[in-house]
């Protein structure tokens, strides 16, 4: 073996080198362009790969990311499976550090503070550290957090309120008695009426929370893929995007509205609903979003998309109703006084009425409806509580009301509930305001057999009639249009005769832009299928979509009238043919040698031998056929490709094995094959002796 012990000056060893590199040598660690541009976002996507966090953004900008920290010391002394932190970025990262919480509820809050106190310090020490590096020591130093001595805490007790058993409390318009020198105490604030927390039962409860997951998987399902779209991590509070229908006419403070906030209790809708406005100034929003919660209150049967709904479409007629509040309780003395002059008139004049015991003047009250088409916006908004069920035909949210006289009412009448109903459950409208169908193309059931059979070209008003393909018998239909929006769903009426409404086919939408009420071209969809499109008008961008198409037969058909007489079959052609006996010249034709069959076409029901001969025959395009008859036993049977189903014999000539290879009826020894055994034979035997 040789040593490495002792070596010469100038060998090299295994050893390093040089013991330390030259300061020059040392260069800074390259830091990619996109976290030099944003490190903000840069550092969020690399917690998003890491960990999978569930994010959601403050109105202020700050992100929050729930993930759960697994430590992955395997010597780990606690017995702690992961910990669940909450990481709060502002949107000023870096300058401001970020903030962790602890979610865990199994660690005491104590501990928890000391691990939140250590990020605070790691943050503090490591300013140029990213969030992964952060929480990678974190992660590290987890078990030191843990072992130090537990942070004093304060914990809350619950405070039985008891004001409403103090009988002594003061009472507003009365003046306390004197009493005695006593202690200095507190000035007690004036009594209010104890209002004790509503408590429900445990079915109460139970019913809730299903009634509220049913409202929020339909709310997820509709507005999960919008934009603005957010969902907190307690699933409390949903960020969602919100399109007034008349932004011109709201209040110039509310037109910059993009989204809201809708607080969803966990006990919905035994809990008030509220929502707050986003993009606007909070005293601007504060009358508007209480005139939500009151009347959400009263309309607990509604969805909270029906909710989201009756928000959109009559968000312009609250702000009229806040605004009208807010002038009449800012109006002037003298404004408010007048009612109590008119009083003060009425009452002079009355005795001069009623000298005889009896006054001349009835008071008759102003019927509720004659308010609803009122534009003064005078009346107080507590006067019209139907306004949370109106259809919003008018400028105030209700619908105006139709003289009985008037020939021709304005907009299009209400169909009547008749026949089979067609509605579009779950459809999602986008930049639509209304969705109607021009023509429509369905697919019905025969009454008789059961035969699906197609209608095509339904026009509003437009009957059709035709009879099934395969009992002949007649029907009839017809459809009655209605208008798609954010509040029905009703497509319009079918009616019916003779058969059943089983399917929609491709049919034509005329959708209605809700920027400029513009009708767009028809556009051709199917159920399932997502159109997007572009407003000739404005250029506005708007989507609908049909998941799902219901049938609801309301009252049987029967009141089209039939076709007095259904279609005639066709009569077959009669050949004058045995069973048994072969066809003439065994079915083949002059384009056919090896046919041996005749086909019954289905384009004319007659029979011919190929399909050249029916197209010298006849003066239509041809269509396959489906039905056959052999050439051998003359029975008529459905198409086979090689065998007849009856004789078995083949229906079509085989090739032969090439033993005349040299044409018609000559053996051609030059062209034979070479296994053919006649090619050789008898040469250099029999003709040699000849010669000789």
């Amino acid at each position: 073996m040789i040593s490495t012990r002792n070596l010469r000056e100038g060998a090299i060893d295994g050893r390093q080198a040089v013991a330390r590199a030259p300061a020059g040598h040392v260069v800074p660690k390259p830091v990619p362009e996109s976290q030099a541009q944003d490190p903000r976002r840069y550092q969020l996507n690399q917690m998003k790969r890491r960990y999978s966090p569930i994010q959601n953004t403050l109105q202020d900008g700050t992100t929050n990311l729930l993930f759960q920290l697994k430590p992955s010391d395997p010597d780990f002394p606690f017995e702690l499976d992961y910990l669940e932190c909450e990481l709060r970025v502002p949107a000023s990262y870096p300058e401001k550090p970020p903030l962790l919480r602890v979610k865990n509820r199994n660690i005491p809050r104590g501990f928890a503070v000391n691990i939140e106190r250590g990020w605070d310090r790691l943050a503090h020490e490591n300013k140029d550290s990213t969030l992964l590096a952060l929480t990678n020591g974190l992660d590290k130093n987890l078990e030191v957090f843990l072992s130090e001595r537990k942070s004093e805490t304060v914990t809350l007790l619950s405070f039985k309120d008891t004001r409403h058993l103090d009988h002594t409390a003061t009472v507003l318009g009365e003046t306390p008695s004197p009493k005695a020198q006593e202690p200095p105490k507190p000035t007690p604030a004036p009594s209010k009426s104890y209002i004790p927390e509503e408590s429900y039962t445990q079915e109460q409860i139970t019913t809730a929370r299903g009634r509220r997951a049913q409202d929020i998987r339909q709310l997820e399902s509709r507005m999960s893929r919008m934009p603005h779209y957010q969902k907190s991590a307690d699933g409390v509070i949903y960020t969602l995007p919100l399109e007034p229908r008349r932004r011109a006419e709201l209040p110039v403070e509310l037109q910059r509205i993009q989204s809201i906030q809708l607080i969803i209790p966990l006990l919905y809708p035994l809990q008030s609903l509220r929502v707050l406005l986003n993009d606007v100034e909070s005293k601007d929003a504060e009358e508007l979003e209480e005139l939500f919660a009151q009347k959400a209150a009263q309309q607990k049967q509604m969805s909270l998309t029906s909710h989201l709904n009756y928000l959109s479409q009559n968000m312009h007629t609250m702000a009229r109703h806040v605004s009208a509040a807010r002038e009449q309780a800012e109006a002037p003395p003298d404004h408010v006084g007048e009612p109590a002059d008119s009083t003060s008139q009425r009452d002079t004049a009355s005795p001069v009425a009623s000298r005889d015991g009896r006054s001349h003047i009835r008071v008759i009250p102003r019927p509720p409806e004659w308010g609803i088409g009122d534009e003064s916006g005078e009346s107080d908004y507590s006067d019209s509580d139907d306004l949370w069920d109106s259809d919003d035909e008018s400028d105030d949210g209700g619908a105006p009301a139709v003289d009985s006289g008037a020939g021709d009412a304005s907009g299009a009448a209400p169909q009547a509930e008749r026949g089979t109903a067609m509605s579009f459950p779950s459809v999602e409208l986008h930049g639509i305001e209304l969705l109607q169908v021009s023509i429509l193309n369905i697919c019905v059931k025969c009454e008789r057999c059961k035969t699906l059979n197609d209608i095509t070209g339904l026009g509003p008003g437009v009957e059709k009639a035709g009879s099934c393909r395969k009992c002949a018998t007649a029907f009839a239909a017809k459809f009655r249009q209605e208008m798609v929006h954010q509040g029905s769903i009703r497509a319009g009426f079918i009616d019916v005769s003779g058969c059943t409404v089983a399917d929609m086919l491709p049919s034509t939408f005329v959708p209605t832009c809700s920027r400029c009420s513009t009708s767009s071209q028809g556009l051709i969809s199917v159920r399932g299928e997502a159109v997007t499109n572009v407003c000739r008008e404005c250029h506005a961008k708007f989507t609908f979509k049909i998941p799902e198409v219901k049938f609801l037969a309301i009252t049987p058909g029967g009141a089209l009238r039939l076709p007095a007489t259904g279609p005639r079959k066709r009569q077959e052609e009669k050949l004058g043919l045995q069973a048994g006996e072969a066809l003439p010249g065994r079915g083949a034709c002059a384009h056919y040698r090896r046919s041996y069959r005749w086909f019954r076409f289905s384009c004319c029901g007659k029979v011919h031998a190929c399909d050249k001969c029916h197209d010298a025959a006849s003066d239509h395009a041809q269509e396959w056929a489906n039905r056959m008859i052999c050439g051998w036993c003359s029975r008529e049977q459905n198409y086979a490709a090689e065998a007849c189903a009856f004789c078995g014999r083949s229906v079509i000539g085989k090739k032969g094995r090439g033993f005349w290879e040299g044409g018609k009826g000559t053996r051609d020894k030059t062209r034979m094959s070479r296994k053919d055994k006649r090619k050789f034979r008898r040469v250099g035997g029999g003709e040699a002796k000849k010669r000789e």
